[in-house]
C-alpha cells in the first residue's frame, strides 16, 4: 500500500495548475477538459468491462452524475475558483479538515472501526499540518485572513469527504479503473453546461498552447492517476485510513516548492514531517 503515500504528492500538482489557470483558462472549461481527457483514456482502458456492465450502469446511473458533481466539479472547478483569490495557508488548514470528517462519517455512518490509536494518529497528523502551514507560528492562527476564496474551498472540502463516503456507501462491482470511468463520465455531463457559459462570456480568453499544457497536466496527474490509485486504496483499506494520507499535502507541497522553486525548507517543515508521518503510520497500518 505504499502507493497511498504517493497519492497526496501527485494531488499538489493541481496547486500549481490551480495558481497558473486564472487568465489562461476558465474554472469550468478547465475541469472540463481535465476529466473528458482522464475519461476518455480509462474508458478505453476499461471498454470490456464497461460493456459487460452496461446493465448494471444503467441501473444506477444516477450515483455516477452524484460522485462527478462532488468528486469532478466541486473538487475540480470550485477549487479553481477559490484558489483566485485565497492564499495556500487557508487552503491547506480548510483541507486538513477533511480527512477528519471523512474518518467521523466512516464510524459513524459506514460503520467502520476507528481503534484508539488511530485518534492518536488523526491527532498527530492534524497538529503536523497545522504546524507547517503557520510556519511554527501558532499564534498565527488568529492572523489568517478569510476572503470569499475560502468559500468555495470549504464547500470543495465538504464535498470531497462525501465523494470518498458515497464511494464506500455504494459499493459498486466495477474495478477501479472503469468505475473512475463512469464516475468521469458523470462529472462530465454535469460540468458541460458551466463551460459552455464560461465559453460565452466576453471576458473568456482565447484558447492557448498553455491552456492546453494546464489541461493535460491536470487530467493525467492529479486527475487519473491520483483519483485511481485513491479509490483503489479505499476497497482495501477504507475511507478513514486512505483518508489521513490527506495530511501529507502541505508537507509535500513544501517539499516540492523547495526542490523546484528553490524555496527554502524551514525548520517547522521538519518538525511537521515528524508529527504527520507518524500519524499516517499509526492510522493505516493494518
Amino acid at each position: 500500500m505504499a502507493l497511498i503515500w504517493v497519492t497526496p504528492a501527485l494531488w499538489s500538482v493541481n496547486y500549481i495548475v490551480a495558481r497558473m489557470a486564472p487568465g489562461v483558462v476558465t474554472p469550468h472549461v478547465l475541469a472540463l477538459g481535465r476529466w473528458a481527457i482522464a475519461g476518455a483514456l480509462l474508458a478505453v482502458l476499461a471498454r470490456g468491462e464497461l460493456w459487460r456492465e452496461r446493465a448494471a450502469l444503467a441501473r444506477v446511473w444516477h450515483q455516477y452524475v452524484v460522485l462527478g458533481f462532488f468528486g469532478m466539479v466541486v473538487c475540480g472547478a470550485w477549487v479553481y475558483l477559490g484558489a483566485r483569490t485565497t492564499g495556500a495557508m487557508n487552503i491547506a488548514l480548510i483541507y486538513s479538515a477533511s480527512p477528519v470528517l471523512i474518518a467521523l462519517g466512516a464510524v459513524l455512518w459506514l460503520g467502520e472501526r476507528f481503534a484508539a490509536r488511530q485518534v492518536v494518529g488523526v491527532v498527530l497528523a492534524l497538529a503536523g499540518v497545522t504546524h507547517v502551514v503557520v510556519k511554527g507560528q501558532w499564534l498565527a492562527l488568529a492572523d489568517v485572513q478569510w476572503v470569499v476564496g475560502d468559500a468555495w474551498i470549504v464547500l470543495a472540502m465538504v464535498s470531497w469527504a462525501l465523494y470518498a463516503l458515497l464511494q464506500k456507501h455504494w459499493p459498486s462491482t466495477l474495478g477501479a479503473t472503469a468505475r473512475l470511468a463512469a464516475t468521469c463520465a458523470g462529472g462530465v455531463l454535469v460540468l458541460l453546461p458551466f463551460s459552455l457559459w464560461e465559453l460565452g462570456l466576453p471576458d473568456t480568453p482565447a484558447w492557448s498552447r498553455t491552456a492546453t499544457i494546464l489541461t493535460v497536466v491536470a487530467a493525467l496527474v492529479p486527475g487519473l492517476a491520483a483519483y485511481w490509485i485513491y479509490g483503489w486504496s479505499q476497497k482495501i483499506l477504507g475511507a478513514s485510513r486512505v483518508a489521513v494520507t490527506l495530511y501529507l499535502g502541505p508537507l509535500y507541497a513544501a517539499l516540492a516548492a523547495w526542490l523546484v522553486l528553490n524555496e527554502p525548507l524551514g525548520v517547522h517543515h521538519l518538525s511537521g514531517a515528524a508529527l504527520i508521518l507518524p500519524g499516517v503510520f499509526l492510522v493505516t497500518r493494518r
